[in-house]
C-alpha cells in the first residue's frame, strides 16, 4: 500500500513538475520583494496592490495595503496586538484552524507566520502567510494549497518565503516609535546602580567606623 502511495505521489510530482512555473523577484514597491510566478497578475484599486499567479503546486497571493493615516504604534505590544488581530480576521473569514502561529524576522523588521486549515466544500485547504507591518504599509504573503499535496509543496513553498526580501532602509522605528526593551529605562538604571553602589559604601564605612571603635575600647 505504502508502495503504490509513493507511486501516486511521485507521478503527481513530476505532472506538476511538467506544468512548473518559474518564480522571478518582483519588486512590490521600493523596500519589498519577492519571488512571484513569471505569469502573474497584478491589480492596484483603492490604495491596495494585489498579486496573484499559480506556482507548480500552490497559488500565490502577495497583497500591499496602505495603512493611511493609521497612527503610529508606541511599542513593540502594539505590534504584537496588529499581528493578533489580522490572524483573528483571517480566522473569521474562513472559520478555519489557525497552525503553528510564530514571530520571525525578515531583514531587520519583526513578522508574523501561520497557517490557516479550512474546508472551503471542495476538500481541506491550507494556507500559509508571512504578515509584515510597517507604519506605510501591511504586506501579506500567502500561498494556498490543498491538503492531498500536502507532502508535495514544501520546496516550492519554502522557496517562496524565504524570497522575501525587506531594504535595510526599514528598521523596528518604521514599525513601532518606541524601540527600548522592556524593563527598567536607562536613566532608571543609573539611578538603580548608582544607589546600590551609595548603599554598598555607606555599609562599609559604618562597618570599618565600628571596628575602630571596638579596637580602641
Amino acid at each position: 500500500m505504502k508502495k503504490i502511495a509513493s507511486l501516486i505521489l511521485g507521478i503527481m510530482a513530476f505532472s506538476f513538475a511538467a506544468g512548473a512555473q518559474e518564480l522571478k523577484p518582483v519588486k512590490i514597491d521600493s523596500v519589498i520583494s519577492v519571488n512571484l510566478p513569471v505569469e502573474h497578475e497584478v491589480k492596484d484599486t483603492l490604495g491596495q496592490k494585489i498579486y496573484s499567479g499559480s506556482g507548480s503546486l500552490g497559488y500565490i497571493v502577495v497583497i500591499r495595503s496602505a495603512n493611511g493615516n493609521a497612527k503610529p504604534l508606541k511599542k513593540e505590544k502594539d505590534l504584537n496586538n496588529v499581528f493578533k488581530e489580522y490572524i483573528t480576521k483571517v480566522q473569521g473569514q474562513s472559520s478555519g484552524s489557525v497552525l503553528n502561529a510564530r514571530d520571525t524576522t525578515i531583514g531587520n523588521l519583526k513578522a508574523k507566520v501561520f497557517g490557516l486549515e479550512a474546508d472551503n466544500g471542495n476538500g481541506v485547504e491550507i494556507r500559509d502567510f508571512a504578515v509584515i507591518y510597517t507604519k506605510d504599509a501591511t504586506y501579506t504573503f500567502e500561498y494556498m494549497y490543498p491538503e492531498s499535496r500536502k507532502g508535495l509543496v514544501k520546496a516550492e513553498n519554502k522557496t517562496f518565503f524565504s524570497s522575501i526580501k525587506a531594504s535595510n532602509e526599514l528598521q523596528r522605528t518604521d514599525q513601532y516609535v518606541n524601540t527600548e526593551p522592556s524593563g527598567v529605562s536607562q536613566t532608571g538604571k543609573i539611578a538603580l546602580y548608582g544607589g546600590g553602589a551609595l548603599a554598598l559604601g555607606l555599609i562599609a564605612f559604618f562597618l570599618f567606623r565600628k571596628r575602630e571603635e571596638t579596637a580602641l575600647s
